[in-house]
Protein backbone atom coordinates (compact mmCIF):
# COMPACT_ATOMS: atom_id res chain seq x y z
CA UNK A 1 0.00 0.00 0.00
CA UNK A 2 2.76 2.44 0.97
CA UNK A 3 4.68 1.52 -2.15
CA UNK A 4 1.65 2.26 -4.35
CA UNK A 5 1.18 5.60 -2.61
CA UNK A 6 4.86 6.39 -3.10
CA UNK A 7 4.60 5.64 -6.82
CA UNK A 8 1.52 7.87 -7.16
CA UNK A 9 3.27 10.70 -5.31
CA UNK A 10 6.30 10.34 -7.55
CA UNK A 11 4.15 10.57 -10.68
CA UNK A 12 2.49 13.71 -9.28
CA UNK A 13 5.93 15.17 -8.57
CA UNK A 14 7.10 14.43 -12.11
CA UNK A 15 4.06 16.20 -13.52
CA UNK A 16 4.63 19.17 -11.19
CA UNK A 17 8.30 19.55 -12.19
CA UNK A 18 7.41 19.31 -15.87
CA UNK A 19 4.64 21.87 -15.58
CA UNK A 20 6.94 24.30 -13.80
CA UNK A 21 9.84 23.63 -16.19
CA UNK A 22 12.26 22.56 -13.46
CA UNK A 23 14.31 20.55 -15.95
CA UNK A 24 17.31 19.72 -13.75
CA UNK A 25 15.19 18.38 -10.90
CA UNK A 26 12.96 16.55 -13.38
CA UNK A 27 15.92 14.83 -15.02
CA UNK A 28 17.24 13.71 -11.64
CA UNK A 29 13.87 12.33 -10.56
CA UNK A 30 13.40 10.49 -13.87
CA UNK A 31 16.70 8.70 -13.37
CA UNK A 32 15.42 7.36 -10.04
CA UNK A 33 11.93 6.40 -11.23
CA UNK A 34 10.83 3.03 -12.56
CA UNK A 35 10.09 3.32 -16.32
CA UNK A 36 6.69 1.68 -15.79
CA UNK A 37 5.70 4.52 -13.44
CA UNK A 38 6.96 7.10 -15.92
CA UNK A 39 4.47 5.74 -18.48
CA UNK A 40 1.61 7.09 -16.34
CA UNK A 41 2.94 10.63 -16.80
CA UNK A 42 2.38 10.58 -20.57
CA UNK A 43 -1.38 10.04 -20.47
CA UNK A 44 -2.46 13.67 -20.08
CA UNK A 45 0.50 15.45 -21.68
CA UNK A 46 0.48 17.43 -24.89
CA UNK A 47 2.79 16.28 -27.69
CA UNK A 48 5.31 19.02 -26.85
CA UNK A 49 5.34 18.18 -23.13
CA UNK A 50 5.68 14.47 -23.92
CA UNK A 51 8.68 15.25 -26.13
CA UNK A 52 10.41 17.22 -23.36
CA UNK A 53 9.87 14.41 -20.88
CA UNK A 54 10.96 11.74 -23.34
CA UNK A 55 14.21 13.48 -24.28
CA UNK A 56 15.21 13.66 -20.62
CA UNK A 57 15.06 9.87 -20.21
CA UNK A 58 18.13 7.67 -20.28
CA UNK A 59 18.47 5.76 -23.53
CA UNK A 60 17.54 2.36 -22.11
CA UNK A 61 14.65 3.84 -20.11
CA UNK A 62 13.33 5.65 -23.18
CA UNK A 63 13.04 2.37 -25.09
CA UNK A 64 11.26 0.64 -22.23
CA UNK A 65 8.88 3.54 -21.67
CA UNK A 66 7.99 3.75 -25.36
CA UNK A 67 7.33 0.00 -25.51
CA UNK A 68 4.84 0.31 -22.63
CA UNK A 69 2.94 3.32 -24.00
CA UNK A 70 -0.51 2.78 -25.48
CA UNK A 71 -0.99 3.39 -29.18
CA UNK A 72 -2.36 6.92 -28.73
CA UNK A 73 0.66 8.08 -26.75
CA UNK A 74 3.04 6.35 -29.17
CA UNK A 75 1.50 8.24 -32.06
CA UNK A 76 1.77 11.45 -30.06
CA UNK A 77 5.53 10.95 -29.74
CA UNK A 78 5.99 9.81 -33.33
CA UNK A 79 4.58 13.12 -34.53
CA UNK A 80 7.13 15.24 -32.64
CA UNK A 81 10.28 13.08 -32.78
CA UNK A 82 12.48 13.76 -35.78
CA UNK A 83 13.26 10.91 -38.17
CA UNK A 84 16.71 10.19 -36.76
CA UNK A 85 15.45 10.15 -33.17
CA UNK A 86 12.62 7.82 -34.03
CA UNK A 87 14.87 5.50 -36.04
CA UNK A 88 17.34 5.30 -33.17
CA UNK A 89 14.49 4.60 -30.77
CA UNK A 90 13.26 1.68 -32.89
CA UNK A 91 16.76 0.20 -32.94
CA UNK A 92 16.89 0.34 -29.12
CA UNK A 93 13.59 -1.50 -28.73
CA UNK A 94 13.42 -5.25 -28.26
CA UNK A 95 12.71 -6.84 -31.61
CA UNK A 96 9.14 -7.86 -30.74
CA UNK A 97 8.36 -4.36 -29.45
CA UNK A 98 9.77 -2.88 -32.66
CA UNK A 99 7.52 -5.15 -34.75
CA UNK A 100 4.48 -4.19 -32.65
CA UNK A 101 5.26 -0.52 -33.24
CA UNK A 102 5.77 -0.92 -36.98
CA UNK A 103 2.51 -2.87 -37.31
CA UNK A 104 0.57 0.15 -36.05
CA UNK A 105 2.34 2.67 -38.30
CA UNK A 106 1.25 3.79 -41.78
CA UNK A 107 2.78 1.66 -44.55
CA UNK A 108 4.56 4.64 -46.14
CA UNK A 109 6.35 5.48 -42.88
CA UNK A 110 7.37 1.84 -42.40
CA UNK A 111 8.83 1.76 -45.90
CA UNK A 112 10.87 4.91 -45.20
CA UNK A 113 12.27 3.43 -42.00
CA UNK A 114 13.16 0.13 -43.66
CA UNK A 115 14.97 1.89 -46.50
CA UNK A 116 17.59 3.14 -44.06
CA UNK A 117 17.97 -0.29 -42.38
CA UNK A 118 20.51 -2.91 -43.37
CA UNK A 119 19.32 -5.70 -45.67
CA UNK A 120 19.31 -8.37 -42.93
CA UNK A 121 17.12 -6.29 -40.62
CA UNK A 122 14.87 -5.29 -43.50
CA UNK A 123 14.31 -8.91 -44.58
CA UNK A 124 13.67 -10.01 -41.01
CA UNK A 125 11.16 -7.23 -40.34
CA UNK A 126 9.31 -7.90 -43.59
CA UNK A 127 9.10 -11.58 -42.67
CA UNK A 128 7.66 -10.84 -39.22
CA UNK A 129 5.17 -8.30 -40.52
CA UNK A 130 3.66 -11.02 -42.72
CA UNK A 131 2.60 -13.20 -39.78
CA UNK A 132 -1.12 -13.10 -38.91
CA UNK A 133 -1.89 -10.51 -36.24
CA UNK A 134 -3.01 -13.01 -33.57
CA UNK A 135 -0.39 -15.68 -34.27
CA UNK A 136 2.65 -16.83 -32.30
CA UNK A 137 4.84 -15.45 -35.08
CA UNK A 138 3.59 -11.92 -34.45
CA UNK A 139 4.48 -12.18 -30.74
CA UNK A 140 7.95 -13.70 -30.89
CA UNK A 141 11.34 -12.04 -30.68
CA UNK A 142 14.64 -13.10 -32.24
CA UNK A 143 16.65 -12.00 -29.19
CA UNK A 144 17.36 -15.44 -27.70
CA UNK A 145 20.51 -17.45 -26.99
CA UNK A 146 21.16 -20.23 -29.53
CA UNK A 147 23.89 -22.79 -28.92
CA UNK A 148 25.07 -26.09 -30.44
CA UNK A 149 25.22 -29.46 -28.69
CA UNK A 150 28.99 -29.83 -29.14
CA UNK A 151 29.77 -26.62 -27.23
CA UNK A 152 31.27 -26.88 -23.75
CA UNK A 153 30.08 -25.12 -20.61
CA UNK A 154 33.09 -22.81 -20.81
CA UNK A 155 32.28 -21.83 -24.40
CA UNK A 156 28.64 -21.28 -23.50
CA UNK A 157 29.51 -18.96 -20.62
CA UNK A 158 31.81 -16.99 -22.89
CA UNK A 159 29.00 -16.67 -25.45
CA UNK A 160 26.56 -15.50 -22.78
CA UNK A 161 29.04 -12.89 -21.58
CA UNK A 162 29.44 -11.64 -25.14
CA UNK A 163 25.81 -11.54 -26.34
CA UNK A 164 23.76 -11.73 -23.12
CA UNK A 165 23.23 -8.00 -22.77
CA UNK A 166 21.36 -7.93 -26.12
CA UNK A 167 19.01 -10.83 -25.34
CA UNK A 168 15.61 -10.65 -23.64
CA UNK A 169 16.51 -13.70 -21.55
CA UNK A 170 19.63 -15.76 -20.86
CA UNK A 171 18.08 -18.18 -18.39
CA UNK A 172 17.43 -20.72 -21.13
CA UNK A 173 19.80 -21.57 -23.99
CA UNK A 174 18.21 -23.27 -27.00
CA UNK A 175 20.24 -26.06 -28.60
CA UNK A 176 20.00 -26.41 -32.38
CA UNK A 177 21.74 -28.36 -35.14
CA UNK A 178 23.61 -26.67 -38.05
CA UNK A 179 20.27 -26.15 -39.89
CA UNK A 180 18.80 -24.41 -36.81
CA UNK A 181 16.45 -27.31 -36.10
CA UNK A 182 15.48 -27.27 -32.42
CA UNK A 183 17.02 -30.17 -30.49
CA UNK A 184 16.27 -29.09 -26.91
CA UNK A 185 17.48 -26.65 -24.30
CA UNK A 186 19.78 -26.22 -21.32
CA UNK A 187 19.10 -23.95 -18.36
CA UNK A 188 21.54 -21.36 -17.09
CA UNK A 189 21.55 -23.14 -13.73
CA UNK A 190 22.77 -26.34 -15.39
CA UNK A 191 25.49 -24.43 -17.21
CA UNK A 192 26.92 -22.56 -14.20
CA UNK A 193 26.94 -25.64 -11.95
CA UNK A 194 28.85 -27.99 -14.27
CA UNK A 195 32.56 -28.43 -15.00
CA UNK A 196 33.92 -26.11 -17.73
CA UNK A 197 34.71 -28.95 -20.16
CA UNK A 198 31.22 -30.54 -19.93
CA UNK A 199 29.52 -30.78 -23.32
CA UNK A 200 26.02 -29.34 -23.69
CA UNK A 201 24.95 -32.63 -25.26
CA UNK A 202 25.31 -34.15 -21.78
CA UNK A 203 23.06 -31.47 -20.24
CA UNK A 204 20.55 -31.28 -23.08
CA UNK A 205 16.86 -31.59 -22.16
CA UNK A 206 15.23 -32.97 -25.30
CA UNK A 207 11.56 -33.03 -24.26
CA UNK A 208 11.13 -29.41 -25.23
CA UNK A 209 7.68 -27.79 -25.50
CA UNK A 210 7.34 -25.40 -28.43
CA UNK A 211 4.73 -23.69 -30.58
CA UNK A 212 4.52 -23.01 -34.31
CA UNK A 213 4.59 -19.56 -35.87
CA UNK A 214 1.00 -20.03 -37.09
CA UNK A 215 -0.46 -21.09 -33.71
CA UNK A 216 -3.15 -18.80 -32.33
CA UNK A 217 -2.05 -16.52 -29.49
CA UNK A 218 -4.81 -17.88 -27.23
CA UNK A 219 -3.40 -21.41 -27.61
CA UNK A 220 0.07 -20.06 -26.84
CA UNK A 221 -1.26 -18.41 -23.68
CA UNK A 222 -2.78 -21.72 -22.60
CA UNK A 223 0.59 -23.45 -23.09
CA UNK A 224 2.26 -20.85 -20.85
CA UNK A 225 -0.41 -21.32 -18.20
CA UNK A 226 -0.20 -25.11 -18.36
CA UNK A 227 3.58 -25.41 -18.04
CA UNK A 228 4.45 -22.23 -16.13
CA UNK A 229 7.17 -21.18 -18.58
CA UNK A 230 8.91 -17.82 -18.62
CA UNK A 231 9.81 -18.27 -22.30
CA UNK A 232 8.63 -20.56 -25.08
CA UNK A 233 10.46 -21.40 -28.33
CA UNK A 234 8.72 -20.83 -31.66
CA UNK A 235 9.49 -23.00 -34.70
CA UNK A 236 8.46 -22.94 -38.35
CA UNK A 237 6.82 -25.84 -40.20
CA UNK A 238 10.22 -27.54 -40.60
CA UNK A 239 10.92 -27.33 -36.85
CA UNK A 240 13.60 -24.67 -37.28
CA UNK A 241 13.91 -22.34 -34.30
CA UNK A 242 12.91 -18.84 -35.43
CA UNK A 243 12.13 -17.03 -32.17
CA UNK A 244 10.88 -17.14 -28.60
CA UNK A 245 7.88 -15.69 -26.78
CA UNK A 246 8.43 -14.32 -23.27
CA UNK A 247 5.97 -14.37 -20.40
CA UNK A 248 5.65 -10.57 -20.24
CA UNK A 249 4.16 -10.56 -23.74
CA UNK A 250 1.79 -13.43 -22.99
CA UNK A 251 0.44 -11.79 -19.82
CA UNK A 252 -0.81 -8.95 -21.99
CA UNK A 253 -2.39 -11.47 -24.40
CA UNK A 254 -4.18 -13.26 -21.54
CA UNK A 255 -5.58 -9.93 -20.36
CA UNK A 256 -6.61 -8.99 -23.90
CA UNK A 257 -8.36 -12.31 -24.57
CA UNK A 258 -10.18 -12.16 -21.21
CA UNK A 259 -11.31 -8.60 -21.95
CA UNK A 260 -12.63 -9.61 -25.38
CA UNK A 261 -14.56 -12.50 -23.86
CA UNK A 262 -16.14 -10.22 -21.26
CA UNK A 263 -17.11 -7.73 -23.97
CA UNK A 264 -18.72 -10.40 -26.11
CA UNK A 265 -20.49 -11.86 -23.08
CA UNK A 266 -21.91 -8.40 -22.40
CA UNK A 267 -23.33 -8.31 -25.91
CA UNK A 268 -20.95 -5.81 -27.52
CA UNK A 269 -18.29 -5.83 -30.20
CA UNK A 270 -14.75 -6.20 -28.74
CA UNK A 271 -13.04 -2.82 -28.37
CA UNK A 272 -9.31 -2.44 -29.00
CA UNK A 273 -8.91 0.82 -27.07
CA UNK A 274 -9.22 1.27 -23.33
CA UNK A 275 -12.71 2.20 -22.15
CA UNK A 276 -11.53 5.52 -20.69
CA UNK A 277 -10.12 6.61 -24.06
CA UNK A 278 -13.17 5.76 -26.18
CA UNK A 279 -15.80 8.35 -27.05
CA UNK A 280 -19.48 7.81 -26.34
CA UNK A 281 -20.09 7.48 -30.09
CA UNK A 282 -17.45 4.74 -30.45
CA UNK A 283 -18.91 2.80 -27.53
CA UNK A 284 -22.44 3.16 -28.86
CA UNK A 285 -21.39 2.11 -32.36
CA UNK A 286 -20.04 -1.19 -31.03
CA UNK A 287 -23.16 -1.88 -28.99
CA UNK A 288 -25.95 -0.90 -31.40
CA UNK A 289 -25.69 -4.00 -33.68
CA UNK A 290 -26.07 -6.43 -30.78
CA UNK A 291 -28.82 -4.38 -29.14
CA UNK A 292 -30.65 -4.23 -32.47
CA UNK A 293 -30.33 -7.97 -32.98
CA UNK A 294 -31.48 -8.73 -29.44
CA UNK A 295 -34.41 -6.31 -29.74
CA UNK A 296 -35.61 -7.93 -32.95
CA UNK A 297 -35.10 -11.38 -31.42
CA UNK A 298 -37.07 -10.27 -28.37
CA UNK A 299 -39.99 -9.40 -30.62
CA UNK A 300 -40.79 -13.11 -30.69
CA UNK A 301 -41.91 -12.72 -27.08
CA UNK A 302 -44.80 -10.45 -28.09
CA UNK A 303 -45.72 -12.89 -30.86
CA UNK A 304 -45.92 -15.72 -28.33
CA UNK A 305 -48.00 -13.62 -25.93
CA UNK A 306 -50.41 -12.79 -28.74
CA UNK A 307 -50.73 -16.45 -29.67
CA UNK A 308 -51.73 -17.38 -26.12
CA UNK A 309 -53.92 -14.32 -25.61
CA UNK A 310 -56.97 -16.46 -24.88
CA UNK A 311 -55.19 -18.28 -22.08
CA UNK A 312 -54.06 -14.99 -20.52
CA UNK A 313 -57.56 -13.52 -20.70
CA UNK A 314 -59.07 -16.65 -19.17
CA UNK A 315 -56.70 -16.67 -16.19
CA UNK A 316 -55.46 -13.11 -15.66
CA UNK A 317 -53.27 -14.23 -12.76
CA UNK A 318 -50.92 -15.98 -15.19
CA UNK A 319 -49.76 -12.63 -16.54
CA UNK A 320 -48.34 -11.41 -13.21
CA UNK A 321 -45.80 -14.23 -12.99
CA UNK A 322 -44.23 -13.81 -16.45
CA UNK A 323 -41.38 -11.51 -15.26
CA UNK A 324 -40.44 -13.95 -12.49
CA UNK A 325 -40.40 -16.91 -14.90
CA UNK A 326 -38.41 -15.24 -17.66
CA UNK A 327 -35.99 -13.73 -15.15
CA UNK A 328 -35.35 -17.11 -13.53
CA UNK A 329 -34.76 -18.75 -16.91
CA UNK A 330 -32.40 -16.02 -18.07
CA UNK A 331 -30.41 -16.15 -14.85
CA UNK A 332 -30.14 -19.95 -14.95
CA UNK A 333 -29.02 -19.92 -18.59
CA UNK A 334 -26.47 -17.17 -17.96
CA UNK A 335 -24.96 -19.12 -15.07
CA UNK A 336 -24.50 -22.22 -17.24
CA UNK A 337 -23.15 -20.39 -20.29
CA UNK A 338 -20.68 -18.32 -18.25
CA UNK A 339 -19.21 -21.35 -16.50
CA UNK A 340 -19.03 -23.41 -19.71
CA UNK A 341 -17.40 -20.56 -21.65
CA UNK A 342 -14.80 -20.18 -18.93
CA UNK A 343 -14.18 -23.93 -18.79
CA UNK A 344 -13.65 -23.96 -22.56
CA UNK A 345 -11.30 -20.98 -22.39
CA UNK A 346 -9.12 -22.80 -19.86
CA UNK A 347 -9.38 -26.05 -21.88
CA UNK A 348 -11.03 -27.77 -18.94
CA UNK A 349 -13.65 -29.10 -21.35
CA UNK A 350 -13.63 -29.74 -25.10
CA UNK A 351 -16.48 -29.71 -27.67
CA UNK A 352 -16.34 -33.51 -27.66
CA UNK A 353 -17.45 -33.42 -23.99
CA UNK A 354 -20.82 -31.89 -24.90
CA UNK A 355 -22.93 -34.87 -23.80
CA UNK A 356 -21.26 -35.00 -20.38
CA UNK A 357 -21.55 -31.22 -19.96
CA UNK A 358 -25.23 -31.04 -20.95
CA UNK A 359 -26.16 -34.00 -18.72
CA UNK A 360 -24.36 -32.39 -15.79
CA UNK A 361 -26.12 -29.05 -16.33
CA UNK A 362 -29.52 -30.77 -16.71
CA UNK A 363 -28.89 -32.47 -13.37
CA UNK A 364 -27.93 -29.13 -11.84
CA UNK A 365 -31.06 -27.66 -13.43
CA UNK A 366 -33.28 -30.31 -11.82
CA UNK A 367 -31.81 -29.61 -8.38
CA UNK A 368 -31.94 -25.82 -8.71
CA UNK A 369 -35.31 -25.91 -10.44
CA UNK A 370 -36.86 -28.07 -7.73
CA UNK A 371 -35.67 -25.68 -5.04
CA UNK A 372 -37.02 -22.66 -6.92
CA UNK A 373 -40.28 -24.45 -7.72
CA UNK A 374 -40.99 -25.15 -4.06
CA UNK A 375 -40.36 -21.55 -3.07
CA UNK A 376 -42.39 -20.26 -6.06
CA UNK A 377 -45.37 -22.48 -5.13
CA UNK A 378 -45.35 -21.25 -1.54
CA UNK A 379 -45.05 -17.62 -2.66
CA UNK A 380 -47.87 -17.89 -5.20
CA UNK A 381 -50.26 -19.73 -2.90
CA UNK A 382 -49.66 -18.05 0.46
CA UNK A 383 -48.37 -14.59 -0.47
CA UNK A 384 -50.06 -13.87 -3.83
CA UNK A 385 -53.26 -15.73 -2.79
CA UNK A 386 -53.82 -17.41 -6.18
CA UNK A 387 -55.61 -20.74 -6.68
CA UNK A 388 -53.59 -23.84 -5.91
CA UNK A 389 -53.74 -24.98 -9.55
CA UNK A 390 -52.28 -21.65 -10.75
CA UNK A 391 -49.50 -21.95 -8.17
CA UNK A 392 -48.84 -25.47 -9.46
CA UNK A 393 -48.57 -24.20 -13.06
CA UNK A 394 -46.05 -21.55 -12.01
CA UNK A 395 -43.93 -23.95 -9.95
CA UNK A 396 -43.84 -26.64 -12.68
CA UNK A 397 -42.94 -23.98 -15.24
CA UNK A 398 -40.08 -22.74 -13.06
CA UNK A 399 -38.72 -26.28 -12.87
CA UNK A 400 -39.00 -26.81 -16.64
CA UNK A 401 -37.57 -23.41 -17.55
CA UNK A 402 -34.51 -23.79 -15.30
CA UNK A 403 -33.73 -27.24 -16.73
CA UNK A 404 -34.17 -26.00 -20.32
CA UNK A 405 -32.10 -22.87 -19.63
CA UNK A 406 -29.24 -24.89 -18.13
CA UNK A 407 -29.24 -27.24 -21.14
CA UNK A 408 -29.31 -24.40 -23.69
CA UNK A 409 -26.81 -22.29 -21.77
CA UNK A 410 -24.31 -25.15 -21.71
CA UNK A 411 -24.88 -26.38 -25.27
CA UNK A 412 -24.82 -23.17 -27.34
CA UNK A 413 -21.22 -22.15 -26.47
CA UNK A 414 -20.05 -25.65 -27.41
CA UNK A 415 -21.93 -25.45 -30.72
CA UNK A 416 -20.34 -22.06 -31.42
CA UNK A 417 -16.87 -23.50 -30.77
CA UNK A 418 -17.63 -26.49 -32.99
CA UNK A 419 -18.45 -24.21 -35.93
CA UNK A 420 -15.41 -21.98 -35.40
CA UNK A 421 -17.19 -19.06 -33.69
CA UNK A 422 -16.20 -17.50 -30.38
CA UNK A 423 -18.17 -19.25 -27.59
CA UNK A 424 -18.38 -15.93 -25.73
CA UNK A 425 -21.00 -14.64 -28.20
CA UNK A 426 -23.38 -17.26 -26.79
CA UNK A 427 -23.56 -15.46 -23.47
CA UNK A 428 -26.07 -13.76 -21.22
CA UNK A 429 -28.01 -11.46 -23.61
CA UNK A 430 -28.50 -14.08 -26.34
CA UNK A 431 -29.21 -16.93 -23.94
CA UNK A 432 -31.76 -14.78 -22.09
CA UNK A 433 -33.56 -13.91 -25.33
CA UNK A 434 -33.82 -17.55 -26.39
CA UNK A 435 -34.87 -18.81 -22.96
CA UNK A 436 -37.51 -16.06 -22.61
CA UNK A 437 -39.27 -17.21 -25.77
CA UNK A 438 -39.05 -20.91 -24.96
CA UNK A 439 -40.09 -20.25 -21.35
CA UNK A 440 -43.32 -18.54 -22.38
CA UNK A 441 -44.19 -21.40 -24.71
CA UNK A 442 -43.62 -23.91 -21.89
CA UNK A 443 -45.59 -21.74 -19.44
CA UNK A 444 -48.72 -21.48 -21.50
CA UNK A 445 -48.64 -25.09 -22.64
CA UNK A 446 -48.43 -26.26 -19.03
CA UNK A 447 -51.30 -23.90 -18.20
CA UNK A 448 -53.41 -25.33 -21.01
CA UNK A 449 -52.62 -28.86 -19.89
CA UNK A 450 -53.45 -28.34 -16.20
CA UNK A 451 -56.05 -25.60 -15.85
CA UNK A 452 -58.81 -26.97 -18.09
CA UNK A 453 -58.57 -30.35 -16.35
CA UNK A 454 -59.22 -28.62 -13.01
CA UNK A 455 -62.36 -26.92 -14.24
CA UNK A 456 -60.95 -23.42 -14.92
Amino acid sequence: MDQNKSNADRVDELNYLLENKKISELSDLLSRTNPIDIVECFEDLSAEEALVLFRLLKKEDAAEVFAQLNQTDKEKLQEVLNDDEFRDLLEDLNFDDMIDTLEEMPATMVQQILKSSDSQTRDLVNEYLQFPEDSAGSLMTTEFVEVSADMTVEETLALLEDVGKDKVTVYTCYVTDPTHKLLGYVSLRMVVTREPDTKLSELLYEDVIYVYTTDDQEDVAHTFQKYGFTALPVVDNTNRLVGIITVDDIIWIIEQEATEDFQRMAGTTPEEEDYSRMSAWSLAKNRIPWLMFLMISGAFTSTILKRYEDVIQTVIALNMFIPMLTGSGGNAGSQASTLVIRAMATHDIQPSDWVKVVLKEVTVGLICGAALAIVAFLKCYFFDKVAINVALVVSLTILAIVVIAKAIGSLLPIVAEKFGADPAIMASPLITTIVDSLGLIVYFNIAQAILPGLGI
